[in-house]
């Protein structure tokens, strides 16, 4: 078996779960993924030793552990071009590395641009862990007044009282008239692009 073949036995079952949310039955993993019975065989098994997938209760495929790992390729220079060189990838699941406590956190889409100079742009989805109690300098979900929700910067003035600074100069800080309540603190975002297909010139 080449050993090309348990990635590329992995990245068959793992795009066949995104469009099914479930797993082929193994007499099918061979059609899915194109090789022979044997040679999937021998890929599922070292899928398996390495935790990628594991058996069901019924001996049907499942995720394994690192099924969800996406490759790390390290560090890239957002300035000058470096050569990729020999990389070696390592795994990374991004819900592990977003979310500390699965059950107190929740996905929030950002609306407006009030707090577009910490990076936040309207449609970006951030990860916020809910928070009673945050720190001055948090970027905060709070409701202010009975208000709807609100992403904006904890900040303190001088006499003590705590107000909700926007990031970006058009738009105004909020301060409380009578009680401001913290849903929980944001700790990541993330942002989808869309592509454009034009073609390229020759």
């Amino acid at each position: 078996m080449q050993a090309t073949n348990p990635q590329r036995v992995l990245a068959a079952l793992q795009d066949y779960w995104t469009s099914h949310r479930a797993m082929p039955s193994f007499g099918a993993v061979a059609q899915v993924v194109g090789l022979s019975v044997s040679t999937v065989a021998d890929g599922v098994g070292k899928l398996k030793a390495a935790n990628f997938l594991k058996a069901g209760p019924t001996g049907r495929l499942q995720p394994g552990q690192r099924f969800f790992e996406r490759q790390l390729l390290g560090r890239v220079q957002a300035g000058l071009p470096a050569e990729a060189g020999d990389i070696q990838p390592e795994g990374m699941v991004i819900d592990e590395y977003l979310v500390d406590t699965p059950a107190q956190t929740v996905l929030l889409t950002i609306k407006g641009e009030s707090m577009r100079d910490v990076g936040l742009l309207p449609g970006d989805v951030v990860v916020v862990r809910r928070e009673l109690y945050p720190n001055v300098g948090d970027i905060v979900v709070a409701m202010v007044d009975g208000d709807e929700m609100t992403v904006k910067q904890l900040a303190q003035g001088p006499d003590g009282t705590l107000y909700l600074q926007a990031r970006n100069p058009d738009y105004p800080d909020i301060r409380p008239r009578e009680q401001m309540r913290f849903i929980g603190i944001v700790i990541g975002q993330f942002r989808r692009y869309a592509r454009t297909f034009r073609p390229l010139r020759t």
